[in-house]
Order: C-alpha cells, then sequence, then structure tokens
C-alpha cells in the first residue's frame, strides 16, 4: 500500500469516528466515551500494523535486490575465473615465442616463414579467446608478425552495466515511502511523475538524459491550463496539439517550473545514490512573469469581425458566419461547436435548444468519443432568437454534424482546420494576441454578468457550463434542475449595438 492509499484509508477511519461522535445527542454517557476511545484505540492499532506490515515488505524487497546483486557478482567471478583459465596456457606460449622472437633478431638470424605463422597463429588464438570470454574489442591495428618491436597492448574489460530502476519504482521508494514528505509534496510529485510516464513511459533512470528533460519542458509548456481538471482528459501530447490548434490558454512558466522541480529533487537522491550520473532536471530556465490575458473581445473588433469577409479555405463563409455567430449568442466552446450533431438540435419544453452532451458516434468505420471539457459542460443552452430568425436551423442536414463541413483531424480532434483559419483571419485583420476564438465565450460572460435583468448567477454559470463559484452537491444539484425557461431568459439578455451588421448565412 503506497503512502496516499494509507492516509486516505486512515483518513477514512477518522471520518468514521468523527461520524459517532456527532450521532452521540448530548453529553456523552461513560458507554459512549469508552466505546469512542476503543475505536480510537483500534484504528491507531490498525494503523500501526499496516505500517508494520509494510516496513516487512520494504525490508524483504531490499534484501532480495542485495541477493541479486550477489548473484550477479558470483557469476562475473565465475565468468572472469574461466577466462584466466583458459588465457593462461595461451599466454604462456605467446610469450616464449616472443622470447625465442627477440633473441633470433638479436644474434641476426633469419626468422623462417614458418616461425613467423607459428607467432601469427598465436597471436589469433589469444584474441579470439579474449573476444569468447571477456567481449573485449581487437585492437584497430593488428600486431604483424616478424615487427622488430611488440607493443603490449591491453584494454580494461568493461563493467557490467547494472540493472537500472524504473522511475516508478524510484518514486515509490524516495518519495511514496518518505515519511517526511507532506501529502500535498506527495500528490504534486505523482502528478508530475504520471505525465512524465504518459510522455515517454516508465523509463529507466540511468537513460533519462537531458534531451528527453528539455522535450518533457517543451510538452509541458504546451499543454493546454485545464488539461487534467475534468472527468475526461486526451492524451498528453494530443492535448498539447489541441492547445496550439484550437489556441487554447496553457499553462503558465510558473507551473512547468514546479514540475521540474520535483523531478529535480528525486533525481537529487538518484544521483547521490549512484542510480544517474547527473541530473538532467536542474539549471533550467523558466519564464515565470504573468502570461498574456485573453479578454473579451471589444466592440470595434466584433464589428471588423462580422463585417469583413472570411478569406479562409476550411470552410464556406456560410459555415464561418454561423459558427461565429453561434458562438456571439451562446458563449458555446469552439470544440462544443465543432462537435454539435443535428441530434443535438432539440425542443424541450417548447423552446429550441443546443444540448451540450458527451456521445460515443462511429465515424468512417471507428468510433469516436466526445465529451465536454467538465462535467458542468453537458448542459442546455436555448438558441437565441436572433439566430433563429436569422436562419440557424438551416444547417441541419442528414449527416452526423451540425456543421458539416468540418474535417476530423488525423488525431481525432474535430474542426482543427477551422481553428487554424481563424487565427490566421484575425491576425490578417490586426488582432492582438490577447484575443482569439475563446474571446467570444468572455465576451458573453462579461455582457451577462453585467445586464441590469436580475438574472441569477448559477442561471448564468448553468447556461455557459462554468462551474459554481461554490461546488457544494446542493449547488450541483440544483444547477442541474434550473428550467428552460430560466435559461432562455440568460440566453434572452444577451444583446449587442456594436453596429454588428444584419447575420445572414
Amino acid at each position: 500500500m503506497i503512502a496516499r492509499e494509507r492516509a486516505g484509508l486512515l483518513y477514512g477511519r477518522i471520518g468514521e469516528l468523527f461520524d459517532k461522535a456527532k450521532d452521540i445527542d448530548g453529553k456523552p454517557t461513560k458507554a459512549e466515551l469508552e466505546a469512542l476511545i476503543a475505536l480510537q484505540e483500534q484504528i491507531i492499532q490498525d494503523h500501526e500494523n499496516v505500517r508494520d506490515v509494510e516496513r516487512a515488505a520494504a525490508e524483504a524487497k531490499r534484501k532480495a535486490s542485495e541477493a541479486q546483486h550477489l548473484y550477479e557478482k558470483l557469476a562475473m567471478a565465475k565468468q572472469m575465473e574461466e577466462f584466466f583459465q583458459r588465457m593462461n596456457p595461451a599466454m604462456r606460449g605467446l610469450v616464449e615465442n616472443l622470447e625465442r622472437l627477440r633473441v633470433n633478431l638479436l644474434v641476426e638470424s633469419k626468422v623462417s616463414e614458418a616461425e613467423k605463422q607459428g607467432l601469427q597463429n598465436q597471436i589469433e588464438t589469444l584474441s579470439s579467446i579474449i573476444k569468447s570470454v571477456s567481449h573485449i574489442e581487437e585492437p584497430e591495428t593488428a600486431i604483424e608478425a616478424g615487427t622488430p618491436t611488440v607493443k603490449e597492448v591491453t584494454k580494461a574489460k568493461k563493467p557490467t552495466k547494472r540493472h537500472s530502476p524504473t522511475l516508478t519504482e524510484m518514486t515509490e521508494r524516495f518519495v511514496y515511502q518518505d515519511e517526511s514528505k507532506s501529502a500535498g509534496v506527495i500528490k504534486d510529485t505523482g502528478n508530475t511523475v504520471s505525465l512524465f510516464v504518459e510522455a515517454f513511459g516508465d523509463m529507466p533512470v540511468a537513460d533519462v538524459t537531458g534531451q528527453i528533460a528539455g522535450e518533457f519542458r517543451d510538452l509541458l509548456l504546451g499543454l493546454p491550463s485545464n488539461h487534467g481538471k475534468g472527468k475526461v482528459s486526451p492524451p498528453l501530447r494530443e492535448a498539447v496539439e489541441q492547445a496550439a490548434e484550437l489556441e487554447l490558454d496553457t499553462v503558465s512558466g510558473k507551473t512547468v517550473k514546479n514540475h521540474f522541480s520535483r523531478m529535480s529533487a528525486l533525481w537529487r537522491h538518484l544521483v547521490q545514490r549512484d542510480y544517474a550520473t547527473r541530473n538532467p532536471f536542474e539549471k533550467w530556465k523558466f519564464d515565470t512573469s504573468k502570461k498574456v490575458e485573453r479578454r473579451a473581445f471589444s466592440g470595434a473588433e466584433l464589428h471588423t469581425l462580422l463585417t469583413s469577409r472570411w478569406t479562409g479555405r476550411a470552410t464556406s463563409e456560410r459555415t464561418y458566419a454561423g459558427i461565429v455567430a453561434t458562438a456571439l449568442y451562446t458563449g458555446m466552446r469552439l470544440g462544443e461547436l465543432c462537435n454539435l450533431r443535428n441530434k443535438d438540435i432539440e425542443i424541450i419544453d417548447g423552446v429550441p435548444c443546443f444540448h451540450i452532451q458527451s456521445y460515443t458516434e462511429t465515424v468512417d468505420g471507428a468510433k469516436r468519443d466526445w465529451s465536454p471539457k467538465t462535467q458542468a459542460g453537458e448542459r442546455i443552452v436555448p438558441i437565441h432568437s436572433k439566430l433563429l430568425e436569422a436562419g440557424i436551423l438551416s444547417f441541419k442536414n442528414s449527416g452526423l454534424y451540425f456543421f458539416d463541413e468540418l474535417a476530423i483531424a488525423p488525431h481525432g480532434v474535430r474542426g482543427n482546420d477551422f481553428a487554424q483559419a481563424f487565427s490566421k483571419h484575425k491576425r490578417r485583420l490586426g488582432m492582438p494576441e490577447e484575443v482569439s476564438f475563446h474571446s467570444f465565450r468572455h465576451t458573453v460572460s462579461t455582457k451577462l454578468r453585467n445586464q441590469e435583468a436580475g438574472i441569477r448567477e448559477l442561471w448564468i454559470d448553468a447556461f455557459l457550463g462554468h462551474e459554481a463559484t461554490h461546488r457544494s452537491q446542493g449547488t450541483t444539484s440544483y444547477m442541474s434542475g434550473i428550467e428552460v425557461k430560466n435559461l432562455k431568459r440568460v440566453a434572452d439578455a444577451l444583446s449587442y449595438d456594436e453596429g454588428l451588421g444584419d447575420l445572414r448565412w
């Protein structure tokens, strides 16, 4: 049992103790106090028993590791013994022949071809023994028989590479089993390690290089800021691609710096104990200054967007106008608009609505899952009267998707091409980095929260799919039960006087 599970178990037992104490009405009796004390003592004893079992398991694991190390040393010693046993006779013969050659050279006697060949055979025999037993490579320059002087070339045997434990094994040992670590440190380090393992696998720690650490840094800097906060999150690399293509807000340099600090703290243990030769997560620099804050569109920017000609090639101008107008009067996220199905247009209590919901569909023979970013994202959005008057329902078709021109990218994201085209369109119109497609959502939220129509804040949160500020169970139940007529009041409260022109498609 890892430390987090143990802490959760203890938390649950303490909660049980508190519940029993709260059930006592008035002044507790002696019997009730004794029962509470007995339960407390039992909780403490159970916790100590679990700790004892964990200590015993850790000790057994350590002894097993030592036994494995001794076994490897014994095997190496046996191999070396075999090497010397096979090498000694050949070495003695070689030395004798070299000595005879030296004497012949001193007395200027002619060395016969047979002697040369014999000496060469001795050298080749010794070389083959060294290769077969110690796997030492032959010198680049071979020793020629008959050379007046012979250099003795000795290559040291390469040390046997020690097995490198994996990252999760080292995290378990130096983080989860470290009693001095707080629950917060354990949780945060676990999250960081999980991100690394998702990106690169559970690597041996000795194989983690500065190059890999740098790639991890780049991935983290491209990660959307809401990654992991919903009930379903896309894979790490896919999430980074989505963030780049959909212009999502990404995590701050400070957040990435914190991830690297946790990895660096773990690696200091590994370097100290020779599990790693260096710490690839230290000495990195991060921009911890405040990120560019996304904002709502100004009136002038909205006027420019809705009255300028669309030049993007990803979709027709009709689809562009439909998506932009829907965003303007609903505050829906781009991903929600791009994945809206025809069947998600529903009449509820007599009101035409967009029903944003999770689904699984078969597209081109393959199953495709989609869900909103958060639990609150599943919602009913009444369609604004302006959209209905402009004919938004004319986009309904016999296919699967409401905006049927949009394509699905190879990694499964629908609407990437439109997102990229919108970004180029916005830049072509001279708009700053602070505004993106998500600014439609900011605009709707700002207008609704500044209106004077007596619209409740919780209704606005439900309309936009925002998490409530105080998300209690009661609040959750209330938001899920808000009547469509009240959500329609929210939609109808939206109005624009920026000279947007006539909506048309």
